[in-house]
Formats: C-alpha cells, sequence, structure tokens
C-alpha cells in the first residue's frame, strides 16, 4: 500500500512555484490507482518523491509501513519503478539486465536466477531474453524496464506513462501486465494522458491540477459526480472546473 499525505514541492527562490501543493490520496493492495492530469499539473514529481528520488518539502509518503524519508532503503526493497527507457543498456541482453538490477537489491545466486526466469515468462520475454538489446523496438524496451522494476519481487509497482508511444500491440502487452500485476495483490500506481486506457485499467483515479487533487473516486464515481457518460469528458469537466475553484480558493487564503 502507498499512503500520500500533504505532500508539498515547491520550486523557485522564492518558493513560488508550487509543482506540488498539498497532496494527500491512497494507493491500496490489489488495485490499480491511476494518477490523471494536464501536462506539468505535477504527477511526475509526485511519483518522483514517493519513489525516493525527489526529497519532499512537505507531507510524508508511506509504502507499506515504511516513511521513505526515514526509511529509504525499506521503501526502495517493498516499490518497483518503471520510469523512461533511457536506461536500456543496449549491449546487454534483458536477462543480464535483470541480473544487473537484481544485485542491487541483495540477490544473488539461485534466488536471483529464479526471480530473472520469473520475470522473463510473466513477461514473455523467452524469444528475447538472450539478445542483445541493441536494435530493440520500444516496446521490447519497454519490457526490459518493467522487468528491472519486477525482478526483486516488490509488492508495490509505480509506473509513469507506461504506454506512451508503444504500438498496438505493445500497448495492450503493458495493459495484461498491469492487471496481471494487480491480480497478483500488488499495489500499482500509474500516470497516464489516455482516458481510454485509464477507464478500462484503473480501480481509483486521483487528478491532479496545479499540483493540488481536485478530485478522486472510480471511473463510475467520477463519471457519476459530472453527469458524463465517459472518462475522458468527465476529467475535462474535473480538471476545468475543479481546478479552477482549487486555484481561485488558493488565492484566496494567500491573500489572507
Amino acid at each position: 500500500m502507498i499512503d500520500v499525505k500533504n505532500l508539498k514541492k515547491y520550486y523557485g527562490d522564492d518558493n513560488s512555484i508550487k509543482a506540488v501543493d498539498d497532496v494527500s490520496f491512497s494507493c491500496p493492495d490489489g488495485k490499480i490507482t491511476g494518477l490523471l492530469g494536464p501536462n506539468g499539473a505535477g504527477k511526475t514529481t509526485t511519483l518522483r518523491m514517493i519513489s525516493g528520488l525527489i526529497k519532499p518539502m512537505a507531507g510524508t509518503v508511506v509504502v507499506d509501513a515504511h516513511d521513505v524519508t526515514r526509511d529509504p532503503r525499506a521503501v526502495r526493497q517493498a516499490l518497483g519503478v518503471q520510469a523512461d527507457m533511457n536506461g536500456v543498456y543496449p549491449r546487454l541482453t534483458p536477462r543480464e539486465q535483470f541480473r544487473y538490477y537484481g544485485r542491487f537489491y541483495g540477490l544473488k545466486g539461485q534466488e536471483l536466477e529464479s526471480r530473472i526466469e520469473a520475470v522473463i515468462a510473466e513477461l514473455n520475454m523467452e524469444e528475447i531474453a538472450d539478445r542483445r538489446a541493441e536494435g530493440f523496438s520500444r516496446g521490447q524496451r519497454q519490457k526490459i524496464v518493467l522487468g528491472r522494476a519486477l525482478v526483486h519481487n516488490p509488492p508495490n509497482i509505480i509506473m509513469d506513462e507506461p504506454t506512451n508511444g508503444l504500438d498496438v500491440m505493445a500497448v495492450r502487452d503493458t495493459r495484461d501486465s498491469i492487471r496481471a500485476m494487480r491480480d497478483q495483490g500488488r499495489c500499482v500506481l500509474f500516470s497516464t494522458h489516455y482516458m481510454d486506457e485509464a477507464e478500462k485499467l484503473c480501480d481509483n483515479i486521483a487528478i491532479i491540477v496545479g499540483g493540488k487533487i481536485v478530485a478522486s473516486g472510480t471511473p463510475v464515481e467520477l463519471m457519476a459526480r459530472t453527469g458524463r457518460d465517459n472518462l475522458e469528458d468527465a476529467f475535462v469537466t474535473l480538471a476545468g472546473r475543479e481546478g479552477l475553484e482549487r486555484s481561485e480558493y488558493g488565492r484566496m487564503q494567500e491573500n489572507g
């Protein structure tokens, strides 16, 4: 489980850029939680604070009872992070890359090799597991990145726009993997710009606009709240209307 409370991250000499401003939400085990928002809303900054890559200015992130600031090592063990594909090593095979990352988490010997085989099977990578990654498609590289996040068998997974730029078949494979992780009882938190994807995959959704959570609930609840029959229309309504209300409220508070 991932529990975020009153998370803040401001930038600028006068802290005037409020990238994340008092954000709170929870991601339960065995559920897929979507973090949705327009560009610049604070999604990636929030995910980076949860994963320990950025230190929060205020607030807490707790992953399976471990505070990300006080016990980062335990959080890293409990968390798998699928980020961008820039770190895929072209001269190494997927198996070698999984072995390399597994050792970072203290895995070795038969335990490590068993986890590598499990990840290869889970992601259907048998045909490419022993090929050098140079020349791999974007979808194949995405599997390497996801496999590295799963090699230590974490109960919690963070994915930042995992289907961005993938072809249709790779998108379907990635979505199937996300569902499988949920069915295994893992806590899955991911961001996406694709509303149809969020509607199909997410058990819960948090909408962030201007660094603030403006709405949360199941896709059905968000659609009912706005009177819309699809999540895209509900998102546009909530991100526009509620975001404006929050920003106006924030300015009133700042002005006394």
